[in-house]
């Protein structure tokens, strides 16, 4: 299940209140009017946009609107959860056989352990689930890549097209250096293109990119995890010694606050019964 995930969007937002308290405790409200520049907005935008067109294909380009909104959602990963299902699918198994894991599923909601369990109840080695789950992680990281690769570009193009921009600013204030009135416009041009550039690169594209691969390997490791639970399940491993397994992948506070519940549910009866 997918939830927003708001540090994107307080981020960036919290940036840009931060440019603006630099721009008015320096210079006043007044100050705003001297970093609106229609045509530097027009030369980073529009010459992103151009290279974003000649560098990728149009499926690609149609990706974007997808992928920038990935950035605002996260994943609800629970290994904890995780664990606990593949112990219990392990119980059930040993009990009933591999067959009587099918009725589990209908309370599974991701299709990827709902693959493994299924490759496992059909009888396949564990060598080869192994490799046809690896093999779609290492397509879904390909396909992640692609994805990225469009918010990476922009991260790189848009500090050039600001650089672009302040040439021509610059180009323009030397050809009219004997009128003085268009000396500041100019160089308000040539300046101004290098702020939204930089701005956008640093606070925008390069770090949703960072977002995005992150997340990309959080679900990989989750993966992995599914990965040794359907093989355990599939081998037949006893359910403690594949909880312990699995419970390598928890951090130290998580595998602390597993064993801080277990103590408070073995206390519980002896509790009552005093």
């Amino acid at each position: 299940m997918k939830k927003t995930d708001i540090l994107t969007p307080i981020g960036i937002t919290l940036g840009f209140i931060m440019i603006a308290f630099g721009i008015v405790s320096s210079g006043g409200a007044s100050g705003f009017v001297s970093f609106m520049q229609i045509s530097s907005v027009v030369i980073v935008l529009g010459g992103l946009t151009a290279a974003l067109l000649i560098n990728f294909n149009l499926d690609q380009m149609k990706l974007t609107g997808r992928v920038v909104k990935e950035a605002f959602n996260k994943n609800q990963h629970n290994i904890a959860e995780l664990i606990h299902l593949f112990e219990r699918l392990s119980e059930r198994a040993r009990r009933e056989g591999l067959l009587a894991l099918e009725n589990e599923l209908d309370n599974v909601d991701d299709p990827f352990i709902k693959k493994g369990v299924l490759l496992a109840v059909d009888g396949i080695e564990p060598e080869v689930i192994n490799d046809i789950m690896n093999a779609e992680i290492t397509a879904m990281d390909d396909r992640h890549q692609k994805g990225r690769a469009i918010i990476e570009k922009a991260g790189e193009y848009a500090p050039a097209w600001g650089m672009v921009g302040t040439l021509i600013g610059l180009v323009l204030m030397l050809n009219n250096l004997s009128d003085p009135a268009t000396l500041g416009p100019n160089m308000a041009v040539a300046l101004l293109t290098t702020f939204y550039g930089s701005l956008l690169a640093n606070l925008v594209f390069i770090p949703m990119a960072g977002k995005l691969e992150l997340k990309t390997e959080e679900e990989i490791f989750m993966k992995q995890i599914v990965i040794e639970g359907v093989i355990g399940v599939q081998s037949g491993q006893n359910p403690r010694i594949l909880k312990e397994k699995l419970s390598a992948f928890l951090s130290e506070d998580m595998k602390r606050k597993q064993m801080e519940e277990n103590e408070d549910f073995v206390g519980e009866p002896a509790n009552e019964a005093s």
